[in-house]
């Protein structure tokens, strides 16, 4: 069996054809290819506005600026997350406050959140970034109530969730990202992404001020467009008005981004049918293996298991060519956030969790016979161990 990886991107012939010709079209970098994706995926996502940027932490940073985070500020987000939703507070000189994850569902526990904000004054923390882990939806309706609450803004990394949804209060779908409950989101188009652009942001928002401060960031601070110019020298003319970055996608990796969506809802659709034979698989086996919350709006960019013996899995996977991951060692135990304060024992949801978690293959290109493969493995492992300890019975 050749190599089966957690994550793969689908590359297709009308990919290349798209990304060649915008190689043979007139712009290179920003250009009308941006704007195209833009709308598309605002339209697949049902927000506003969308502003595509050169990868999903330059996009927490951008919505980090955008709210004026400054230093001192409390931010509040979940230890079981790629570091970069805390980091971005980091960046701005903030403070990141993390609160323990629900072990059923392994978000951002809203009650556990709430039990911190009424340990302080109103005004402490100034936001929450609350992230749709794995492609399971944070439900943000009841995040929304209580930010509103607190005064706090909300900031949703929905990395892992672009076409998912949670049902609010009144059975509406609400997709990840469309802006109702959060002031910003963002997205990553990174190869095991559900849609990829080699490297690749956006970030999404209701909100026009914020989505003119995040174009203005993006691009160096500059603007040329005449009405916001405090002078004009003629039509060469532009002005720095604030401290930006280069932050900016380039048409090639858009057209890849336009193409690849034109397969999105065929991708969501397959990985929800492999998170489906996952669980019927694993759920019948009767072996010690628990399988994620099943939710008809999860996004399954990871199948996370948890099981006793991880590090046993995981060699035992590796040795046989299937290469397994595991999301997330938790932010709070990383030597960064430990010099800031922070020590083991702290979140103890989020550590239990990371020692049992491992993200199975997961991706729209996995065939029958790939995953077929996999769930053998799987419980050949455990068969084998079970095998073992009555073997082990019987001789003492």
């Amino acid at each position: 069996m050749n190599p089966i990886p957690y994550g793969r991107q689908s590359i297709s012939q009308e990919d290349i054809d798209a990304v060649v010709e915008t190689l043979r079209s007139d712009f290179l970098t920003q250009g009308p290819a941006v704007a195209a994706f833009e709308k598309a995926f605002s339209d697949y996502i049902g927000a506003k506005y969308a502003v595509a940027v050169s990868n999903g932490t330059t996009a927490l940073h951008l919505c980090a600026l955008a709210l004026n985070v400054r230093p001192g500020d409390k931010v509040i987000t979940t230890p079981i997350t790629f570091v970069a939703s805390a980091n971005c507070i980091r960046y701005c000189g903030g403070d990141v406050v993390f609160s323990d994850i629900d072990p059923a569902t392994f978000l951002l526990d809203v009650g556990k959140v709430r039990q911190l904000l009424e340990k302080h004054p109103k005004g402490t923390f100034k936001g929450i970034i609350p992230v749709d882990f794995s492609g399971a939806s944070v439900d943000l309706e009841v995040f929304r109530k209580l930010a509103d609450e607190y005064g706090m803004w909300i900031i949703e990394d929905a990395c892992h969730a672009p076409g998912g949804y949670f049902t609010d209060s009144r059975s509406k779908k609400q997709n990840c990202g469309n802006g109702n409950y959060a002031e910003l989101a963002i997205f990553s188009f990174h190869p095991v992404k559900h849609i990829a652009t080699g490297e690749g942001g956006m970030i999404t928002t209701n909100d026009k001020a914020l989505y003119d401060k995040l174009c203005l960031l993006r691009t160096h601070g500059i603007s040329k467009d005449p009405s916001r110019l405090k002078e004009n020298h003629g039509g060469w003319y532009h002005e720095m008005q604030e401290l930006g970055y280069n932050y900016r996608l380039s048409d090639i990796q858009a057209a890849l981004g336009v193409s690849q969506m034109k397969r999105a809802w065929e991708g969501l659709k397959k990985r929800r049918e492999i998170a489906a034979k996952y669980d019927n698989a694993f759920g019948k086996s009767g072996l010690d293996i628990i399988t994620p919350a099943r939710t008809d709006g999860h996004a399954y960019h990871l199948y996370v298991i948890q099981v006793n013996d991880r590090k046993g899995l995981y060699e035992h996977l590796r040795k046989n060519n299937i290469f397994s991951q595991v999301h997330y060692i938790p932010a709070h135990t990383m030597p960064y956030y430990r010099f800031l304060g922070y020590k083991k024992g702290d979140f103890p949801a989020s550590e239990s969790y990371y020692q049992g978690c491992l993200s199975l293959p997961m991706y729209p290109t996995l065939s029958q016979k790939e995953q077929d493969y996999v769930i053998h493995k799987i419980l050949e492992f455990f068969e084998n161990r079970t095998y073992a300890r009555n073997i082990t019975k019987v001789i003492f």
